[in-house]
């Protein structure tokens, strides 16, 4: 899976009823679904029930169990609420007959208010800096099979302004900066863009985490796990355009990173930001 036009074909759902969608996974290295495909999934199975001018704005999610990537995902969507300017779903995927996800999504009719944002760090462009893949295979002689297994053509491309610690891990303060754009062009279709944007948030957030603990443990030393993610949208833009994800850790505890994120267009432009809990456990021997 080389571009985002190929993503989107492994992310598109097929109905097989009224409200009941069904979608294949991909595998990115890991041993259970990529926990974007399933939100990325989820918020289409929604967009199909919302009309067209009502443009999601916020999903909350919780990630109940791993999925199976050798089976189909099945999403309910349950039409909560068509007010007359906002619109709720809430969306439940099955596996084995088991709910393995929920996410509750608002979507809302365009609508004219007051404006404000923060501002967006001064970081490296990305056109200074190395892909996330080009430092893997740079020290890959180096790095554990465990790592090396996400060496892989990838859709998305992902540029860290400050790249976590390969070879001589150290302890480091809880922020990162990673510049990322979908490879190929996306259609100039919000919605489709709001797809990849979701897939795409779930990249870069507990490893942000583990950073100051890296002197004591690496990422293939932990069990790492997505346990709830939220998203709000602002504005409008396109993942073929270069992104800055400003993420930071304010917290650790009780085996549980806590990370945010903010998502800006490449003139500083704030289009989104992200919230993610995660398991961050020691593995056992």
């Amino acid at each position: 899976m080389k571009t985002s036009a190929e993503l989107l074909t492994t992310l598109d759902l097929e109905a097989i009823e009224i409200n009941i969608f069904r979608g294949q996974s991909h595998d990115i290295g890991s041993p259970n679904v990529f926990g974007g495909q399933v939100l990325s999934q989820s918020l289409d199975a929604a967009m199909q029930t919302v009309p067209d001018d009502r443009i999601v704005h916020s999903m909350h999610a919780y990630f109940i169990l791993p999925g199976d990537l050798s089976k189909p995902i099945v999403y309910e969507v349950d039409r909560s609420r068509d007010g007359g300017s906002f619109t709720t779903r809430r969306v439940v995927a099955v596996q084995n007959g088991k709910q393995i996800f929920v996410m509750a999504a608002s979507f809302q009719l365009k609508q004219e208010g007051h404006e404000h944002q923060i501002d967006m760090p001064e970081v490296t462009p990305p056109e200074k800096l190395q892909s996330d893949q080009a430092l893997i295979e740079q020290f890959k002689e180096h790095l554990p099979k465990e790592l090396l297994k996400f060496l892989r053509p990838r859709p998305i491309e992902f540029r860290p302004v400050n790249p976590m610690s390969f070879i001589q891990p150290v302890s480091q303060e809880p922020y990162r900066y990673v510049w990322f754009k979908a490879l190929g062009d996306v259609p100039d279709d919000l919605r489709i863009n709001q797809r990849i944007l979701a897939y795409a948030s779930d990249y870069n957030l507990l490893t942000t985490a583990i950073l100051p603990h890296q002197d004591k443990s690496m990422p293939n030393q932990l069990q790492l796990a997505s346990l709830d993610h939220a998203m709000w949208f602002f504005h409008e833009f396109k993942t073929d355009d270069w992104l800055l994800y400003a993420i930071d850790s304010p917290s650790a505890s009780n085996a549980r990173g806590f990370t945010r994120g903010n998502i800006f267009t490449k003139d500083g432009k704030l289009v989104a930001s992200v919230v993610q809990e995660g398991l961050m456990r020691p593995r056992r021997s």
